[in-house]
Order: structure tokens, then sequence, then C-alpha cells
């Protein structure tokens, strides 16, 4: 595991009701990375680990990934199919990963729980990003079609997110108005509207 010095501007604790463990609370989705920032052989295993590690509903594992790093034809591939304004940010990215839910078997019979096993497996991933000093943004703003032709992804493979991953920086370095919408206060719902019953 390693950690990184951090500038104090892009440290964002979470304002929770109770203590959380420091990899919950200091977690953060920024859209602000440096630009010169890498991730090491050993880290991006680790956080693939993490993923091939996660929870998995019988265990089907129905969960693939495409892994691309700054500088390489994956990444650029990648980059071209994000939408909207996250393709003004996300370049500065160490590494983007696709995350793809295997939707139906081989033989066509459906996995209903795909999504949803793949949303922990890259739940995990982001944890252990933290754990190695660096930070996720995930997006679901991405040219579904254009990744599955990119990648030659059957159509049982769904791209469903792609995470950047790299070292947090400063919010100034975003265009406006990117920069201002990086230092609004980080909120949630309460969990007495989250909550429909609790004994």
């Amino acid at each position: 595991m390693t950690t990184t010095n951090q500038h104090p501007s892009t440290v964002r604790n979470a304002d929770t009701s109770v203590p959380l463990v420091d990899l919950l609370d200091e977690r953060w989705s920024p859209r602000s990375f440096d630009p010169q920032a890498t991730i090491s052989d050993e880290q991006l295993a680790a956080l693939l680990e993490a993923a091939r590690w996660a929870p998995s509903a019988s265990n089907m594992q129905p969960r693939r990934f495409v892994v691309g790093r700054r500088g390489t034809a994956t990444f650029d591939t990648i980059l071209a199919n994000l939408m909207g304004f996250n393709t003004a940010w996300a370049g500065s990215a160490a590494a983007l990963v696709v995350a793809i839910a295997e939707t139906a078997t081989e033989e066509g019979e459906a996995r209903t729980w795909a999504q949803y096993d793949l949303g922990l497996a890259v739940s995990a991933l982001t944890v252990q990003a933290h754990a190695e000093g660096l930070h996720t943004h995930q997006m679901a703003g991405i040219e579904v079609d254009g990744l599955r032709a990119a990648f030659e992804l059957p159509e049982r493979f769904l791209p469903v997110t792609v995470t950047a991953i790299g070292v947090v920086a400063e919010a100034h370095l975003l265009p406006e108005p990117l920069a201002e919408r990086e230092t609004l206060p980080r909120t949630r719902l309460p969990l007495d509207e989250l909550v429909l019953a609790r004994d």
C-alpha cells in the first residue's frame, strides 16, 4: 500500500452522522487529476485483484474489465468513447477502466444480478485505490455501442461505466465551471430518507 502527500485543498472528508473507517470517510470522486502521475503495475494489479475478490451472487462473477493507462491506444479509445464534459477532464487520469456486466451466459441464460455484482466489484476497486493513495471517479456518460465495437465485445457484454483512476490534483487545474463544482460541499440524503424501516 502506498500513500501520497495530498495538498490540503484536495482532502474532503465526509460529514457523517457516525464515524466511518478512514478509507470510506476520505473517499470522494474528483475530476482534477495530476496529468503527470502514473499508476504502477503493482497498484493496478491490487485494484483489479480487489475487484476480483468482491462478493458475487452464486460466485458467477459476471464482471469484466478493459483497462488502459494514459499514453496507450486503449486509454485513447476509452477516452474517445466518453460523453459530454467527461472528455474535458478524464484525459488527465492515470488510467481508465471500462466496467462490463456479463448479462447472459454463452448459452443465452440471463444473469439477472450482473450489474449489481459489477457494482460491488467496482466499489471494492475504489476502496483499494484509496488505500493505494489514488482516487477514482466513475462515469455513466459513455458510448456503449462505441466501446462494444472498439473492443469487439459480444452483445451479452454490457459496458456500464468507465472509472478514471489517478492522483488527485488541485481544483484550479480544471476549466470553469468544473473547478467551482470540484469544491462544492459533499452532500448525501439523510439516513431517514434512505432507510424506510429500521428496528
